[in-house]
This record gives C-alpha cells, structure tokens and sequence, in this order.
C-alpha cells in the first residue's frame, strides 16, 4: 500500500490534491504536512502533521516513521513575493528541493517524488507563442531562476541516482477554494472574489496581457496522471509543459459580464507586469498529450461559470 505525504497542504495546490490523493489511496494513507493548518476538510479527513522540510532531521524522521513511499513537495515562495524577498525565496525554494532528492536518494522506500516547476522557467527570449517544451530558458525573477534550477537538479538525480522524480510547469492556477498567494497570475483568482463581492476589480496587469492558465481541476488530474504514468513512457526529467487554455484580463472580464452584467474592471499595472511580459503568452503541450494523455476540460467559459459559482457558494450566496 502507497503511503503519500503532501508537503505544503495548506497550499493552494496542496489542499486540494490531498482531496484527490485521499480518494484515489484512501484517507489514512495521505498525509499533509505544512507550516500552518490546512483547510476543515484536510483536516477533518485524515492525518495531519506541522512539518518544516526545510528541517532535514525531522523530515527524515516523519518518512521513515510512516513508511513514506510518494512525496509531493510543493512548498515554495511564489512569483510575486519572492521578487520582496529574493535571497531568502532562493533559500527556501533551492534547499526545501535538495532535501527532498537527498532523502529520496537516501530513503529505498520512497518510489515517487513530485516537485513543480512553473513557466517562470521561460524568459523574454523564449518565444512566447506556442511555447516548446525544449527553447530558450533565461528567467529574469528569482522564481524562475529557482525553478530551472531545480529542474535541472531534478534530472541530475534522476540520471545520477535514479530517483524517479517528476515535475510539471505549472501554468497560472485558478481555484475558488484556496485563495491566490503571491503570484504573478493571481489576478485571474482575485477577479472572481471582487467581482463577487463588490462587481469591480483593479487589475495589477494590462488588460492584453495573454498568459497560460489552468482550472484547479485540470492541474490536479494532470499532476496524477503524471504520478501514474509507468516510468518507462516517460522522457522527460526536468518538467513537462502543460498547457491549459491562455486568456488576457480583457477577455476574462468580457467572459465574467456575461454573468454579471454590470461587472467593471481597472488597470493599474505593478511590477508584476514586467515579470508576466517575460512569460509564454501560450504553451506547446504536446509531448504530455502523447507520453501520459495531458488534456484540459475547463476552457474559459466553463472556468467562468465553476468559480462564480464556486466563490458564491464559499460566500453563502447560493
């Protein structure tokens, strides 16, 4: 029987993919770990432990304890807030990361480690249409520079260890059950809450800023078919693209009056929006298609509709 921790399950990734760990492995088998208390619902359906991976002695220690067979490490500081603190998100990204693939390698239990990686591994020079899994990588943000990185560790492992370490670029990831946390992408959550709320937002990017997106639903299904993909169809170590659909702030706006008729929205740029003109406007996924079937079912309107209902139902609307 597998036996999965999820490191930085109050996350917004994190919280939901326990959910769909527990469902797939069973509650007793899938444990979260974080800094801080997940939601009721993790909380609520199996065990649950304060863990820091940045500890290496009781990171080994909750492992072998629990005869820990998958590790999902997503603990990370994000886009945004790493540009405010830079020395210290490449500390905490780089070094979580290296202990995770020392204790892999050192571990025989643990089959399967996942980490991921993120479009902030492309740069200004990638081109930025239809962007290949295999171009031109000069990220401009300690994010992205952390996040090649750890690709590049990820796959020296792998061929130097044979640590079966797995990894997905993550494009921007929208939910209504987590709320954003410091990304460059956030915009595309945060539109959903004001527009809910209030029926206005002020957007910190321009409104024809064109960047890859992904429904929770869609990130979490990918990231387990990934996980159960047998090794041997896989040629990819670093990380793999994934795609999901690709919308600027205008067109997302247009899609949410449909459903809110009166729904305003202003642009005021931060610097955030330099980092976004660095990213892949859209991503070429093909090779996740072909090796381990990758494929999104939430296109723009249907995402509309799953998160205004979703952020109405969170505020006791409906």
């Amino acid at each position: 029987m597998e036996k999965i921790a999820v490191i930085g399950a109050a996350g917004q990734i994190g919280s939901e993919l326990v959910m769909a760990l527990r469902k797939l492995y069973g509650n007793d088998n899938v444990y979260a770990t974080d800094l801080r208390q997940p939601s009721k619902e993790v909380m609520d359906s199996g065990p649950f432990q304060i863990l820091d991976v940045m500890d290496d002695k009781r990171l080994i220690h909750f492992v072998i304890r629990h005869k820990i067979t998958q590790i999902y490490h997503l603990a990370a500081v994000l886009s945004g807030n790493a540009e405010k603190l830079p020395v210290q998100a490449w500390k905490i990204n780089m070094e979580s990361l290296m202990n995770i693939l020392d204790l892999a390698r050192e571990v025989t239990d643990i089959k399967k480690v996942f980490w991921p990686s993120s479009i902030a591994v492309f740069g200004p020079t990638t081109p930025r249409e239809n962007t290949p899994q295999l171009t031109v990588m000069e990220p401009n943000t300690v994010y992205g520079i952390s996040k090649l990185a750890g690709e590049r560790w990820c796959e020296y492992y792998f061929n130097r260890y044979g640590v079966d370490v797995r990894s997905l670029r993550y494009p921007g990831l929208i939910s209504y059950k987590t709320e954003a946390g410091g990304g460059t992408t956030d915009y595309a959550v945060e539109i959903f809450y004001e527009a809910v709320k209030s029926g206005k937002y002020e957007c910190f990017l321009q409104e024809n800023t064109a960047l890859p997106m992904m429904f929770m639903d869609d990130a979490i299904q990918a990231t387990i078919n990934l996980m159960e993909t047998p090794a041997e169809k896989l040629s990819i170590r670093s990380a793999y693209n994934v795609g999901g659909i690709s919308f600027t702030p205008k067109q997302l706006a247009a899609e949410i009056a449909k459903h809110i008729p009166n729904f305003e929205i202003t642009y005021k740029p931060d610097f955030r929006q330099k980092i976004a003109d660095s990213w892949p406007a859209s991503i070429d996924d093909s090779l996740a298609a072909k090796e381990w079937a990758c494929k999104a079912n939430f296109d723009i309107s249907k995402m509309t509709v799953a998160m205004l209902n979703g952020v109405k139902h969170k505020f006791g609307l409906i």
